[in-house]
């Protein structure tokens, strides 16, 4: 549950008399949530980034969540009723929608999700979850279908992991396949969109196919036990989803919780060149 506002005030305040570099992570219970996480003092004014609370927290060795600047969340149908003012206000960034799977299914809080996040001021992306039973082509056509052309956008995202869960389709086709099958939706949608797509993969995934040689890609790295340099190498990613079980204002249950791989001006910078 939040930390009462008084508390954050105070510990903000005390910090800045040291004049120096300090954080607030040790002050911070497990679980709890504070919107606004000591990061930095100079002088007198603080930097701060997001720090929110997680249901099942991860004792982080390396790079710390907290220590990115920027965060965000991803959802579906699963995510109901969502405030995105709340969440907005509380330290979410950006916001990756899914809107489609294989070529015949559209989430069920898609268009509700993707009106509700713009009318709220949060950027998003609606990202395809790929079903291999179907070709690449179709799928594509089917997020085509769906997806709004628009300005203001964030560049479309494809989810590329296994479904073993699948009641329909057990396929694992070959790693030379299924990088030829990505490619084709990704040429696909670039050319209608106009717009570089984004990868999402899992850390199996990423080394079943060999994703490491699919270059020319922007990633965003699910890694939720330990940071995407000790799961995927030196692979460089725009984005890293680091729990499923995050506790975010304005989103009932679990959340997915991500950051973007660099500094507040570089996101400024990234969202202006790619929402056009």
């Amino acid at each position: 549950m939040p930390l009462n506002s008084a508390w954050k005030i105070g510990v903000i305040l005390g910090v800045a008399a040291l004049g120096g570099c300090s954080t607030v992570d040790d002050m911070m219970p497990d679980g709890a949530y504070n919107a606004v996480a000591t990061k930095q003092v100079t002088g007198s004014i603080a930097k701060t980034f997001p720090r929110f609370g997680d249901n099942d927290p991860h004792d982080w060795q390396a790079q710390k969540p907290w220590e990115y600047a920027v965060h965000g969340t991803d959802v579906s149908k699963y995510q109901t009723n969502i405030d995105w003012e709340a969440a907005r206000s509380n330290g979410i960034s950006f916001a990756f929608i899914k809107a489609t799977e294989g070529g015949d299914r559209v989430d069920d809080k898609f268009r509700e999700h993707w009106t509700n996040a713009r009318a709220a001021g949060v950027p998003r992306g609606a990202y395809h979850f790929y079903y291999f039973c179907r070709p690449a082509s179709e799928q594509a056509a089917w997020y085509i279908r769906n997806v709004p052309r628009e300005k203001g956008a964030m560049p479309p995202v494809l989810d590329m992991e296994w479904n073993p869960d699948s009641p329909t389709c057990k396929l694992r086709p070959s790693a030379a396949t299924v990088r030829s099958e990505m490619k084709i939706f990704l040429e696909t949608v670039e050319r209608y969109y106009g717009k570089k797509p984004i990868i999402y993969t899992s850390i199996d995934f990423f080394d079943d196919n060999n994703l490491a040689t699919f270059a020319g890609y922007r990633y965003w790295l699910r890694s939720v036990a330990g940071h995407p340099t000790e799961k995927y190498g030196s692979h460089p990613f725009s984005f890293w989803q680091y729990t499923g079980t995050g506790v975010i204002p304005g989103i009932r249950g679990n959340a997915d919780i991500n950051v973007f791989n660099g500094t507040h001006r570089e996101w400024r910078q990234w969202i202006a060149q790619n929402t056009h």
